[in-house]
């Protein structure tokens, strides 16, 4: 079986690279059209996969480009021959279709990373209209699936697999090196926030960050008024030259919290950072499964909001807590009853740790991506 995924960044979406190297594993051929130059591209060719330079997102803002980007993208699909082309993102996916036309009879997946284009009516409805009968969905996690099966899609077309992890890089780790580097004891409790600060999109009508940075502040306000000792963490730094935005939200912290929130910026060390954390909390507005993965991977009591996929894993009074986005009083809230219950947190944490396992494991959810592709070639 020969499979070409489309990935329109070669410095972020791991979890592509991830299912591409068990996918190898497997035994398909796994050709992936991305970006050249990124600090992935040495990992796609170490994992085996056949690259071909080139970036394939929908130039929105560059129109002009569009007629030799469809001449691109036709000649590499007429080159590779692929038995079915796998897309990971909205941009990709509109291009590949655009390109190739509606009645093109080559098999295409679109696996859907996080649920943002759904939640708007106008990028909802232009990526549905530009589908056809060759097209499948893959949802990374629940609410994605159920949003298109109430779009009309047919539920044959609309398969459930998550983006994996992978489990060995999460084992368990030794703590304290977060502590030394931040110059406190096991007494101060750390509330952590692990994301790239992303900023607002406009055009979406978002005031704040998507990520819910500047929601994790105001919470961490009102939690310092009932423990005056917590220190909170926000590890990621700027994506995609947020760097304006990045230092508008420090800014902002510094003037609610003083020194009481610490910005380390984009770290490759996060699995040892985790053991510190008394609570990791994912405000996000808008989600996949997120970071929740990976703070319940390393057994973190973790809070997240109600929204997207988080909801698959983060199961209230079981795994963790969920809070209503743009909730920091909710937040807040969530944040002190952990504080106050650590060993029914750590024990809702460990029984979360389970869960991500089973649900998140990148060789066996390469396993159930190979049925799906066998399944939609056999459709």
């Amino acid at each position: 079986m020969r499979v070409l995924h489309l990935v329109k960044t070669s410095v972020g979406a791991t979890w592509a690279l991830r299912q591409m190297r068990e996918l190898v594993r497997l035994g398909i051929e796994v050709h992936a059209a991305i970006p050249p130059g990124g600090p992935l591209v040495s990992c796609y060719e170490a994992s085996g996969v056949e690259l071909h330079p080139g970036q394939f997102d929908l130039p929105v803002r560059q129109p002009w480009r569009w007629p030799a980007l469809r001449r691109q993208l036709r000649a590499l699909v007429s080159r590779v021959r692929p038995d079915l082309i796998h897309s990971h993102f909205v941009g990709t996916t509109l291009t590949l279709r655009l390109a190739l036309g509606k009645r093109h009879t080559l098999p295409r997946v679109f696996q859907v990373p996080g649920p943002l284009h759904l939640e708007h009516s106008i990028f909802r409805q232009a990526e549905l209209r530009t589908a056809g009968p060759a097209d499948h969905w893959i949802g990374a996690c629940r609410w994605t699936c159920q949003r298109y099966r109430a779009c009309g899609i047919p539920e044959d077309r609309v398969f459930l697999s998550y983006y994996g992890a992978d489990l060995e890089s999460f084992s368990a780790r030794r703590p304290g090196k977060l502590r030394r580097e931040l110059g406190v004891d096991a007494r101060t409790k750390l509330i952590g926030m692990v994301a790239y600060l992303y900023a607002p999109k406009r055009f979406l009508g978002q005031v704040r960050g998507l990520k819910g940075h500047e929601d994790f502040v105001d919470a961490l306000a009102l939690v310092l008024r009932r423990e005056p000792g917590v220190l909170g963490v926000c590890i990621g730094g700027a994506w995609g030259g947020a760097t304006a935005y990045a230092a508008r939200v420090r800014a902002y912290a510094a003037k609610r919290l003083g020194g009481r929130l610490r910005f380390l910026g984009t770290r490759g060390d996060i699995p040892e950072l985790y053991p510190d954390l008394n609570v990791a909390v994912h405000p996000s507005h808008t989600e996949n499964v997120g970071g929740a993965v990976e703070s319940l991977l390393m057994g973190v009591p973790t809070i997240a909001t109600d929204v997207g996929g988080f909801p698959d894993l983060v199961i209230p009074g079981e795994t963790g807590r969920l809070v209503p986005p743009r909730d920091p009083v909710r937040l807040a809230s969530a944040i002190l009853e952990v504080l106050g219950d650590p060993a029914g947190a750590r024990a809702m944490a460990a029984r979360g740790r389970s869960r991500a396992r089973l649900l998140f494991d990148a060789r066996a959810r390469a396993v159930e991506i190979r049925d799906i592709y066998r399944e939609v070639l056999d459709s």
